[in-house]
């Protein structure tokens, strides 16, 4: 007898079989029910057993193995995929799932662009808790994937939304609102920025215009010294050498740092520093004799990465120094992943050297790739330190 020509009556013993075979786990014993009359009769029958079991019937793997290979020469393993399908092992199954879902993890929070910004790691933790995409560890790679992609080019220098989208994406709707990729790039945002997520439109734009993403030429601007780094026969040149020859800061426009591209020379330093009084006294120190300095005021505007991408291109040293704090921290780390600036008086000696009771409070701090116990020295004492506060040792380096 093959395992076709046994009674139907019987499929409620293979489903038990079946589901608890496919388990992966050693099966010594099932239990079967309720069962009606037929199915009743039918166990009796199959066991030749000349009283009807109850309403559940409980037998043996070792009788059943003997019974069905007596029967029709197959075990009860052979039997149930015979008549409902193969038999998995759903302990190796989720084991490997597991293992799957952990290397997802895993590569997530060691990736590059993660790293280079420990800011995204409180983004990561809620990206693992949101879970997987669809229950697929491949989706939720290949979306965490385009969302890295992106934000390994922000902040980007005023380049419009759909024509980003469509460089890094192939789509020019990639970056739509409700998106999947658009709202995890907003969360990372969030995270780098230390802000609330936007709670309206008005809000999104705000953030992609920080992130440097459809800023108005003309309303984007950097603060620049000391810098001719173009030459003098093109209108930026011209204003730049007038105001280092005369001493004073020049204000560039995203408009202008995109026409005048390609006659950028190349400068062996630039200081780059984040707030603009650094950057007044520096002046009154030094004036027509000022080394080239940049001034990001914050966080950089996408004239201020346009101009930071040119020179670091042409090949140029950019040195950065903000402030002791958790905002000034993020700038930092994303200026050295985004341009690679070399931090600048920014280590836990500076630091420790420099802060004081009598500082402004510290606000969150998240680790910096460059000296991984700075963050830590920060919260333990919890006070900030203002560029302002180690003005003097800056001048030294600048007019060293």
């Amino acid at each position: 007898m093959t395992a076709e020509r046994l009674s139907p009556d019987l499929a409620p013993v293979w489903a038990v079989l079946h589901r608890r075979l496919s388990t992966g786990q050693a099966v010594h014993r099932i239990k079967v029910g309720p069962l009606d009359p037929n199915q009743q009769a039918a166990i009796a029958d199959l066991f030749g057993s000349p009283r009807l079991p109850g309403l559940y019937w409980t037998g043996s793997l070792a009788d059943i193995d003997a019974v069905l290979l007596e029967v029709t020469g197959c075990d009860a393993r052979a039997v149930v995929e015979q008549l409902i399908g193969p038999v998995g092992n759903r302990s190796a199954e989720r084991a490997a799932d597991a293992a799957a879902r952990h290397e997802l993890w895993r590569w997530l929070s060691e990736h590059n662009v993660v790293r280079a910004q420990p800011a995204l790691a409180t983004w990561v933790s809620a990206v693992q808790r949101n879970g997987l995409i669809a229950k697929s560890v491949e989706r939720t790679r290949s979306e965490l994937e385009r969302t890295l992609r992106v934000l390994h080019e922000l902040p980007c220098p005023g380049t419009p939304l759909p024509v980003f989208a469509a460089e890094l994406l192939g789509d020019p709707h990639g970056l739509d609102e409700g998106t999947r990729v658009q709202a995890m790039v907003v969360r990372a945002l969030t995270a780098i920025y230390g802000t609330e997520p936007p709670a309206d439109a008005v809000g999104l734009r705000a953030l992609w215009a920080r992130a440097g993403i459809a800023d108005d030429e003309l309303s984007s601007t950097v603060l620049v010294a000391g810098l001719p780094m173009y030459d003098t026969g093109t209108p930026i040149g011209h204003i730049l050498h007038s105001c280092a020859s005369a001493g004073l800061a020049s204000v560039l426009t995203l408009q202008q740092l995109r026409v005048q591209s390609e006659s950028i020379k190349v400068a062996d330093r630039v200081w780059v520093v984040e707030n603009p009084s650094v950057l007044a006294m520096a002046l009154t120190r030094f004036g027509t004799g000022c080394p080239p300095m940049v001034c990001t005021s914050g966080w950089p505007s996408s004239a201020g990465v346009l101009l930071l991408e040119q020179l670091a291109q042409a090949g140029t040293e950019l040195y950065y120094h903000g402030d002791f704090d958790g905002e000034g921290l993020r700038i930092a780390a994303n200026l050295v992943a985004r341009v690679d600036v070399v931090p600048w008086r920014m280590t836990s000696a500076d630091y420790l050297r420099a802060v004081g009771a009598d500082g402004p409070e510290v606000g969150r701090v998240t680790p910096v790739p460059w000296d991984l116990e700075l963050s830590e020295h920060m919260r333990r004492t919890g006070r900030a330190v203002p560029e302002e506060r180690v003005v003097e040792d800056l001048l030294a380096d600048i007019g060293g």
